[in-house]
């Protein structure tokens, strides 16, 4: 090439990069110069004005090296007109803007503004196209557009050729165009004059191919055909400009991303108009046409394969492995079947077999070259692209798809349907288009940008309705008038999507392309020469093929085919191989682990060295620095947890770079942390040190582990939790390593590192939740803080802490701000989260000092004042917080209103099924029934807000929280009186009313919790899947509450009312249930086997009903199985998660509960076709159903029983009554043994000194008896178990009554014991407190001995003499009889000394000495006739008591 023409492309690549800097690619500078001057613009202008004079110089510049270098003067002039026109057209330009800024309001001034734009952007393009390659592709595109012109005449012109001619002719002429397109391609990555060749040739071929397809379409048969072949040529026609238009775009930016996807797209469209109009045209010998469709595909494809360094889809790298399978296995039944068919000579199935491997081999090569690219990308030397504003590709389809089709609504020639598929087409691209601008919208921080995607939205969209009124119009009257309106309204549609496309192509918007490195594209060469090899093999293959259909009797192209098939076989397992043993990121996690396996040695040596005490301390650097690269490295490695986890997960290309900068920088690390240890002379502190270390080196060793098996494959689901387990082991070891680190800092004075880590925090301020609670647990600190001045020991780990708790805190502040409504709220949170960080700084710091200084009664100021800032602060970002946070709040509120209102209804529940719920005067339902209708009419326009809101702002979300909380307060309010008034005869009706309501507010209360988790997300979050479905149960809740409402009062139809309700009820109870959250407590398998017997209840209670067919009976089936249905479901799964059961045990019992759950609503829906319609084989079937319940529970009652083990027992089961109660007396017996220990004698005075004995003997006694009452008592449990095991009572008794008697007596004997020591407590208690005399304490002492004989004789009935529990229970109580006999002796002697200390005074003289015997005497008698009186009573109790006794106990002691 000579000297000049590479000067002249140098100089060309140079203006053209200028000139996209000064505006070419969508005019990055006019927008901001030319657009509305607001306040929040203005320093974005002035940047844009200095860059505009910056770019403006260098393509000055570049003009002049271009006109220099070219031959031709009259091209040189034309350059440096053009390039002066933008210099003039950019001074007014400036000019305007200027004058523009002083009047901000002046309509004027902007409009004239905007033409001085237009004009500038208009001499930018001549400049450009001035240019040598860029001008020869502008003639090819005029020369394109004006030979299409010959598709608008109305009468073809007459055919020349015959039929053949004519058809022969297309074909190789679209062969040389779909070459053409192919050179255009592969020259538009090189040099301009090379395009310029490209481009001339394309436009040749085109103009022949265009007089072929005439001439094709002169020889069709009808009409509808002709405008069908002139439509195909149409469509080409734009084809071929579009490929013009993306070569050139790409030969001015090679850089520029997607550029080359966008012009590989634009030839495969070429290439798939071509096979239409072949396909429509052409009448080949069988097979050809099918043949040569699939070699100009496999032809436009293969361009994928040249350098890839763009994704050319969005497939996973595992995913590409997936389509390379798939793709695979229907490329080889395609070859059998081509084979097959071609030897039966089966032409249409031979086509369809063609076809299809055409479509395979595409897929094939694009799965190849997307799997080649994520290869190339993720290599550690090469640099990932970034994802832009927008996405060209989907504008650019956009724009042709809409193109296309407002020219087939302006065709003469199209048909009804037709119309109406390409108004479907225009609305679904506008749509499309609308959307993306809306979400590029609010992605962007420029604020030009931002207000042009909506208003280039808004343009689209009334430019979309006023095209598609004309459409209606047009579909009601084919009239040449409504076509023409069409026509009309659709050319500010084309120009809005053009221009819109225009701005979206900018750079500033477009994604960063992938840098690629040698070591990358050398990784890539096996997969693409695999997959170019499976190209050139496949089209031979179709060759021969193509040949073989038309004759299958030659041999020697058969060999020729299955030497084809062979090679094509082989380049895609060797394609398959390739890319399995390529899988991104697999050789950097083996490089890694190596490189941190030798790391953990190099730390075990170590830590050896400072066991020994031989741990050289390093001298070449300070403890502070040495201190700060640890806690630098340690930082880096905590911020690429997350990166790994979620490369690991589902980002094959970025796993490589991440795991290594992990392994990066675990080598800095050690040899640091070696050089800190080493800097302390505590032992204790090395070894912490070295062993966090090594902690954090072995987390981060088992991550690389789980990475490496994740391998960045999404569907590698059992990889997941070993890859969250190891991130959250890794976030541990960071956490502790750090706050080891700041506390050794702080204590030394030194924070430089944790100042260095709140400034990061402070420019990270990445993602969270949960602010608010942070804020408030986080900064408790600073009080402690203002408090330690005085203790600086405490002083080092709360600046540790604060600096902990910043960093968490700044995590959460971004999402905060960006979801906060309005903006301004956000750039406040912003702000203040940045202030706040500004004073944590400052906090610290004063910390140092004072730990360098403690003495500083100044530093020490400094810090009070420092933390109450701090304070301040945290209080100011609460406020903004909550400011921006109004819908939430409300949620929050209403949520807690509604649940208020919840318990309230239960309570009202238990009211109504009382009886007891009654209106305060006389009304009526019909009072209440329009109220409660309206109230909940106006509840679910409450509902539709509410779910609106989660979309809209926070003050729309806020109102229709508050607005719903307060309906549904409305409503209860209303069904509450409406049910009253019913009156408390029909409680049944009354709770199905309240029912009804209870269950709307419940859906309510869900519906909030829904609204507020997706308040603010993306409309593909689950989270608004789970509002829909909220807001369904909600919807069906009230029309159930309307239903039960109007039904309520009709006594023919309310009880099948309630049983339908029931069933929606019971069905989302088992929504609910079936959720795999976990309970908040936990019930034991007692709890569940109870729940069962109310479902059996009900369960009889449901046939009952359907065999009677009574209403009323319905309407209480209808209440108890709500209750019994939902008890089991909430306490089977509080018991099935119980961390003792087994997970086996818990799979059975939720599938039991569930079968149950079914089966039972089976059963309701059978009783209530049997209430409407009666009859005999319906009721026969309730049994069937009622078994299939019952069976459900059997195995439910199972399963429990197996959860507790081997000591379940049936609480029914009269033994286990009787050890129950046995146990219970012994309780008692102890609790009142303890209520005995901690009884003291009264305090006396010290002339009654001697009595203390007897009342420390009188206590002593009776808590021996308490003793052994207790003991004796569990001895008889354990005997009676010793019966169940030997089978003389069994577990369910043969002769229940024989053994309940029995157990009866047992009953009552333990009874009588717990009873007895009882009084005999409270005697022994009054007696020492000087209230009871001993009489009393002898009476309830000797009580004590004859129940324990009682209970003896009860034990001893079934019991075998000679066992081991029988003699226990003979030595306990011989125990008791021991202790009772004591204390009434103690008792009599201390009577009996009382008798001999009290003294009698006989009266001396003679009157009063008889006086003295007389009294008694008469106190004698009448104590012998309470005696009698008291033995006769005494007799009488037993007497009756008798009666009672179980015939054992009558029987012995007879």
């Amino acid at each position: 090439m000579p000297r000049w023409l590479l000067l002249t492309d140098s100089s060309n690549r140079y203006l053209e990069t200028r000139s996209e800097h000064a505006g070419w690619g969508g005019f990055n500078w006019l927008d901001p110069l030319a657009g509305p001057f607001s306040i929040g613009c203005v320093l974005y202008q002035a940047f844009s004005a200095r860059e505009t004079a910056q770019a403006l110089r260098t393509l000055a510049q570049a003009a002049r090296g271009v006109a220099a270098c070219t031959a031709e003067r009259s091209s040189a002039a034309a350059m440096l007109d053009s390039a002066s026109h933008v210099m003039e057209g950019s001074t007014l330009l400036i000019h305007e803007a200027h004058q523009a800024l002083s009047c901000p309001g002046d309509a004027e001034s902007q409009q004239r503004l905007a033409q001085v734009a237009k004009a500038v952007s208009h001499s930018l393009n001549n400049c450009v196209n001035c240019l040598p390659g860029q001008k020869d592709v502008d003639m090819a595109l005029r020369s394109i557009g004006e030979t299409s012109k010959k598709l608008l005449v109305e009468n073809l012109p007459p055919c020349s050729k015959s039929f053949q001619e004519a058809q022969t002719e297309l074909n190789h002429t679209a062969a040389e165009l779909n070459h053409s397109a192919g050179e255009v391609v592969h020259s538009s990555r090189r040099t301009s004059s090379q395009l310029a060749a490209a481009s001339g040739k394309f436009s040749q071929d085109f103009d022949e191919f265009l007089d072929a397809g005439i001439e094709m379409a002169g020889h069709t048969q009808s009409k509808d055909d002709q405008i069908q072949v002139i439509g195909n040529l149409k469509n080409i026609s734009m084809a071929s400009s579009k490929l013009l238009l993306a070569a050139k775009s790409l030969s001015v930016d090679p850089g520029a991303a997607n550029a080359k996807n966008l012009l590989a797209a634009a030839a495969r469209a070429v290439t798939e108009s071509i096979n239409q109009l072949i396909t429509l045209c052409t009448q080949q010998a069988p097979g050809q046409k099918e043949c040569g469709n699939a070699l100009r595909e496999l032809e436009a494809v293969r361009g994928m394969l040249d350098n890839p360094s763009e994704p050319v889809n969005d497939l996973s790298y595992f995913d590409c492995i997936e389509s390379v399978m798939e793709n695979s296995k229907v490329l080889g039944e395609s070859m059998a079947g081509i084979s097959q068919h071609c030897k039966t000579g089966d032409v249409p199935a031979f086509g369809d077999c063609v076809a299809t491997a055409s479509k395979a081999l595409c897929g094939l090569t694009e799965a190849a070259g997307q799997a080649s690219y994520l290869v190339g990308v993720s290599d550690p030397n090469s640099q990932s692209g970034h994802q832009g504003l927008v996405d060209p590709i989907q504008f650019a389809k956009a724009n042709q798809a809409i193109q296309m089709a407002c020219q087939s609504l302006v065709d003469p020639g199209s048909s009804p349907s037709q119309v109406l598929s390409a108004a479907t087409i225009v609305a679904k691209h506008t749509s499309a288009l609308c959307n993306a601008c809306r979400l590029a919208s609010s992605r962007t921080a420029n604020p030009v940008a931002r207000r042009h995607f909506v208003q280039s939205a808004k343009e689209v969209a009334n430019t979309t309705a006023n095209l598609v009124k004309t459409i209606k119009a047009l579909d009601g009257d084919f009239s040449d008038e409504n076509r023409e309106r069409c026509r009309v309204a659709t050319m500010p549609l084309i120009e809005a999507v053009e221009n819109l496309s225009t701005f979206a192509s900018n750079p500033e918007f477009a994604s960063i392309p992938a840098q690629i490195s040698n070591e990358g594209s050398a990784a890539q060469e096996p997969i693409l020469r695999s997959a170019r090899s499976m190209l050139d093999s496949s089209a031979q293959l179709l060759e021969t093929a193509r040949s073989l259909i038309i004759n299958p009797k030659d041999p020697p192209t058969w060999s020729i085919l299955a030497g084809h098939s062979r090679t094509v076989s082989d380049s895609i397992k060797s394609l398959i191989t390739a890319i399995r043993d390529k899988a991104p990121g697999q050789r950097e996690c083996d490089h890694s682990i190596d490189s941190i396996n030798k790391g953990i040695r190099d730390i075990e040596q170590a830590s050896l060295a400072a066991v020994g005490q031989s741990l050289p301390c390093r001298d070449d650097i300070s403890l502070e620095a040495v201190q700060e690269q640890v806690t630098s490295a340690v930082q880096e490695i905590g911020h690429l947890i997350e990166p790994i986890t979620t490369a690991a997960r589902g980002e094959a290309a970025q796993l490589g770079h991440k795991v290594s900068q992990l392994a990066s920088y675990f080598e800095p690390l050690i040899v640091a942390s070696v050089g800190l240890a080493s800097k302390h002379m505590d032992h204790q502190q090395q070894m912490n040190i070295l062993d966090q270390t090594k902690t954090l080196a072995e987390s981060s060793l088992q991550m690389l582990y789980a990475a490496k098996e994740g391998g960045g494959n999404p569907k590698a689901a059992h990889t997941h939790d070993a890859i969250a387990e190891a991130a959250q082991l890794m976030r541990e070891a960071v956490d502790d390593i750090m706050v080891t680190l700041n506390e050794a800092a702080s204590e030394g004075g030194m924070v430089g590192g944790m100042v260095e880590s709140i400034a990061e925090a402070m420019g990270r301020v990445s993602m969270g939740s949960n602010l608010q609670h942070d804020y408030i647990r986080g900064f408790c600190k600073m009080y402690s803080m203002t408090k330690s001045v005085t203790c600086q020991e405490e002083l080092g780990g709360l600046a540790s802490q604060v600096t902990l708790d910043y960093s968490q805190l700044a995590r959460q502040g971004r999402l905060a701000a960006a979801t906060a409504e309005p903006e301004e709220v956000g750039v406040q949170i912003k702000g203040r989260v940045q202030e706040l960080g500004h004073g944590c700084i400052y906090l610290v710091q004063k910390a140092g000092a004072l730990q360098m200084s403690p003495m500083d009664s100044f530093t020490k100021r400094e810090l009070i004042e420092c933390a109450r800032a701090v304070t301040e602060k945290v209080s100011m970002v609460l406020s903004a917080l909550q400011a921006g946070n109004k819908g939430t709040q409300a949620c929050i509120t209403a949520a807690s209103s509604v649940s208020g209102i919840i318990a309230d209804l239960d309570t009202t529940i238990m009211f109504a099924s009382a009886g007891t719920l009654n209106a305060e005067n006389e009304e009526s339902f019909a009072d209440h029934r329009e109220n409660i209708l309206k109230t909940a009419k106006a509840l679910v326009e409450d509902t539709k807000l509410l779910v609106a809101g989660a979309a809209s702002s926070q003050d729309k979300l806020a109102q229709a929280a508050q607005s719903s909380a307060k309906t549904i307060t409305q409503l209860t309010d209303v069904v509450k009186l409406g049910a009253a008034s019913m009156g408390s005869d029909d409680p049944e009706t009354q709770v199905v009313l309240i029912n009804a309501v209870r269950d709307v507010a419940k859906a309510l209360a869900e519906l909030i919790g829904a609204t507020k988790c997706a308040a603010g997300k993306a409309a593909d979050d689950p989270s608004m899947y789970q509002l829909k479905s909220a807001a369904k149960v909600m919807v069906t809740n009230v029309t159930s509450l309307l239903k039960t409402v109007k039904a309520v009062e009709d006594e023919a139809t309310r009880g099948t009312r309630a049983l339908e309700a029931s069933i929606e009820f019971i069905r989302q109870e088992l929504s609910v249930f079936q959720a795999k959250d976990t309970p908040e407590k936990f019930a034991p398998p007692e709890e569940l086997i109870r729940m069962t017997k109310g479902i059996t209840v009900a369960t009889a209670k449901a046939v009952a009903v359907g065999n009677s067919g009574q209403q009323e009976d319905a309407i209480s089936t209808a209440n108890l199985s709500r209750k019994a249905i939902s008890d089991m479901l909430v306490t089977c799964k509080q018991a099935a998660f119980h961390p003792e059961v087994a997970e086996d045990m818990k799979t059975k019992a939720l599938l039991y509960s569930q079968e149950c759950a079914n089966g039972y609503i089976d059963l309701l829906e059978h009783v209530l076709l049997v209430l409407q319609k009666p009859a005999a084989e319906h009721r026969q079937q309730l049994a069937v159903l009622s078994k299939k319940v019952a069976s459900s529970v059997t195995e439910l009652v199972q399963t429990a029983e197996a959860m507790k083990g081997s000591e379940w027992v049936d609480p029914e089961d009269p033994t286990v009554v009787a050890e129950t109660e046995l146990l219970g007396a012994a309780a008692s017996i102890e609790a009142a043994a303890k209520k005995l220990e901690q009884l003291k004698p009264r305090a006396k005075p010290k002339q009654a000194d001697e009595s203390l004995d007897f009342e420390e003997q009188i206590l002593e006694a009776a808590k021996s008896i308490a003793a052994a009452t207790s003991a004796l008592v569990k001895s008889a449990s354990a005997a009676q178990r010793e019966l169940v095991a030997q089978g003389k009572v069994g577990s369910i008794p043969a002769n229940a009554v024989d053994d309940g008697q029995w157990s009866q007596g047992l009953i009552s004997a333990a009874r009588m014991v717990a009873a007895a020591t009882s009084s005999l407590c409270e005697a022994a208690n009054a007696s020492v407190q000087g209230h009871a005399s001993e009489e009393k304490l002898i009476s309830s002492a000797k009580q004590v001995a004859a129940s324990t004989a009682q209970l003896l004789v009860a034990c001893k009935v079934k019991a075998d003499q000679d066992s081991e529990a029988v003699r226990r229970l003979q030595t306990a109580g011989n125990a008791v009889k021991r202790a009772s006999d004591n204390l009434v002796k103690a008792a009599q002697k201390a009577a009996f000394d009382k008798a001999e200390d009290d003294g009698v005074v006989v009266k001396t003289k003679f009157v009063g000495g008889i006086a003295q015997i007389i009294a008694a005497q008469e106190e004698m008698l009448r104590k012998e006739r309470e005696l009698e009186e008291a033995r006769k009573k005494l007799a009488h109790i037993r007497q009756q008591q008798y009666k009672f006794l179980p015939s054992e106990l009558r029987e012995d002691q007879s």
